[in-house]
């Protein structure tokens, strides 16, 4: 997620439906087979990357009148803002940056279930939104997926071990070595027109999404003879 000044140009930084609700709330998987998974996922997400790049077309087109939809901290009016700037971008490169890692991390969370990752992801963007707006520099308006992007990696970096399953536990140590050091270099305080804070908070919500929206292992049946 980038944030600038607000009318001034800005850098930009990439870097089953069966889940519970805090242990809680349960849903029923569909019974699609790991194929159809992979195909949901990846339609989802190509839709998703594929809108982002439709409003930055509008965005120019228009003289970039949704620049408008970033966040501006601590101003009530723009607590409206909170979900439509993570959908914003402050140019063609900015979404550019965002695009593959978007859908890496879109597609290998989405793997769990559609409805799951919609959860995930409104959970990511409304805290990191709000994060944003109470914590950023005033006078700032910042915009972009990258606080998803960042949620996105610490979900699967952590859900993993936080279910116990495997396949998980691999997934996250694969993205941490692949992108860990891009992560920890969006991070950093020190990159002019880069918003760290919605970096940072991207990434604890999406720790925290990890353990809300973490899956029951599969009962077994006790036989008897």
């Amino acid at each position: 997620m980038a944030g600038r000044e607000p009318g001034k140009g800005a850098g930009a930084f990439f870097c089953g439906d069966e889940w519970t609700l805090g242990g809680a709330m349960s849903g029923t998987g569909l019974g699609w087979s790991q194929g159809d998974r992979a195909k949901a996922a990846a339609k989802l997400m190509v839709g998703w990357v594929a809108l982002l790049w439709l409003l930055e077309v509008v965005d120019v087109v228009s003289g970039h009148a949704l620049d408008s939809l970033g966040i501006i901290p601590r101003e009530p009016s723009e607590l409206i803002d909170v979900v439509p700037a993570a959908f914003i971008h402050f140019g063609f490169a900015h979404v550019a940056a965002n695009t593959v890692p978007l859908l890496v991390f879109g597609f290998l969370a989405a793997l769990g279930g559609i409805r799951r990752f919609v959860a995930i992801s409104a959970l990511i963007i409304v805290a990191d939104g709000l994060g944003v707006w109470l914590i950023s520099p005033a006078h700032t308006n910042t915009a972009g997926a990258s606080g998803l992007i960042f949620g996105l990696f610490g979900f699967l970096l952590v859900s993993g071990f936080v279910e116990r399953r495997a396949v998980g536990i691999v997934v996250g140590l694969l993205i941490g070595a692949v992108w860990g050091t891009s992560i920890l270099l969006g991070l950093a305080p020190t990159q002019s027109g880069v918003s760290w804070q919605a970096h940072l908070i991207g990434l604890a919500a999406g720790v925290g999404a990890a353990f809300v929206f973490r899956r029951r292992p599969t009962p077994r049946t006790a036989l008897t003879s």
